[in-house]
Order: structure tokens, then C-alpha cells, then sequence
């Protein structure tokens, strides 16, 4: 054989092999990167979530689930909304300057779309913790009669008032995080897609 042909023959082998383990390479590799993608199960558990709040009365909280994140829905009568404009002294960031903790349509003395409903991600912004609602205002709370109502944190003395504002020299460094949120429909809120989104 002479060695024109065996260059040539080799060649040939040589391309074969390689288009081979390319495609075998392609057929390992497609199913090990689907598997790095997020189950049905995790993809539902971080989607949107529909909450009913047609039916909560005035001082009532309803806890739900978004991301493995407890989501409060307070509804505030006119006493509470009013308490919200005595505390600005009282607060670390009572204007909600630090954008990171609310959507824009919730930079407002409410810290809401609707001046009623809070929608607020219950976890203290120091260590995490799930902070108590003490909503009542006053010696019922156990936090003495000035208490004007909101949420306090036991585990390290935070405090935060009805809009989830943070009071000035505690732990926690920032208000409450206000998850985005839209009114899908009358009495029907959506967390996780952003007012003005559809």
C-alpha cells in the first residue's frame, strides 16, 4: 500500500473518530445540562401566587407563601393609616429612600399600591427571623401603652410600625421588603409580577 493511500485512509479514520465523539460528546451533554434546569415543581414554587382579599376584615393579617418567604396581607383601618404620620421621627427610613426594599409604586407613606393593604415579606432584615405582628396599639401588646401597633422581633428587640418601616437604633438596618405585587382583579392580589405588568 503506498503511503499516499495510507495518509489518505488515515484521514478518513481520523474525521470518522472525531464527527463520533462529537455526536457522542452532544447526545452525554444535552441531558446533563436539562438536568441543571429548575423541576416543574421548583419553576411552580417561585411563580406568582393569587391571594383572595376580598373577605379580610379591617385589622386583619393573612400569611402566605411566595418563595419559601411567609408574605403578610394586612388590611388597615383609618386609625392605623393615620397612626403611619405620627412615627417619622421615630423611624430609621420613614420616606422608604432605600429603594431595594419596595417596588417604586410602593414608595409612598402607605408603602402600598392601596393605602388599606400591606403586602410585606415577614422576615426581619437584620438576621432573617419572622417577626411577631403586635398590630393593637398600647399595653396590650406587652411592648408598653406608647406602642402604637406593628411588628416586633423577639429575637433581637427590632421593631417596625404598620407600613413595616424600621425604627431608628435596632438591628435591623431597612424597612421590611415589599414583594412586587398587582391587583390581577378586584380583591384578588398577585404576588410576584410587578403593578403595571401583565
Amino acid at each position: 500500500m503506498s503511503q499516499r493511500l495510507m495518509d489518505r485512509t488515515r484521514r478518513t479514520l481520523l474525521v470518522a473518530t472525531s464527527a463520533l465523539g462529537i455526536a457522542g460528546l452532544g447526545m452525554v451533554a444535552v441531558p446533563f445540562v436539562r438536568s441543571m434546569s429548575p423541576s416543574a415543581r421548583a419553576r411552580a414554587a417561585g411563580g406568582p401566587v393569587e391571594v383572595d382579599v376580598s373577605k379580610l376584615e379591617v385589622g386583619q393579617m393573612l400569611t402566605v407563601g411566595w418563595r419559601g418567604r411567609p408574605i403578610w396581607i394586612l388590611r388597615r383601618d383609618a386609625v392605623m393609616l393615620d397612626s403611619l404620620g405620627t412615627l417619622a421621627d421615630q423611624l430609621a427610613d420613614p420616606e422608604s429612600k432605600v429603594e431595594s426594599q419596595q417596588p417604586a409604586y410602593a414608595r409612598n407613606a402607605y408603602r402600598s399600591i392601596e393605602p388599606e393593604i400591606l403586602v410585606a415579606i415577614g422576615l426581619c432584615t437584620h438576621l432573617g427571623c419572622v417577626p411577631l405582628a403586635r398590630l393593637e396599639p398600647g399595653g396590650v401588646s406587652g411592648l408598653g401603652a406608647a406602642w402604637p401597633g406593628g411588628y416586633f422581633c423577639p429575637c433581637h428587640g427590632s421593631k417596625f410600625d404598620l407600613a413595616g418601616r424600621v425604627y431608628k437604633n435596632l438591628p435591623a438596618p431597612t424597612n421590611l421588603v415589599v414583594p412586587p405585587h398587582r391587583y390581577k382583579r378586584r380583591g384578588v392580589i398577585e404576588i410576584g409580577v410587578n403593578a403595571g405588568l401583565t
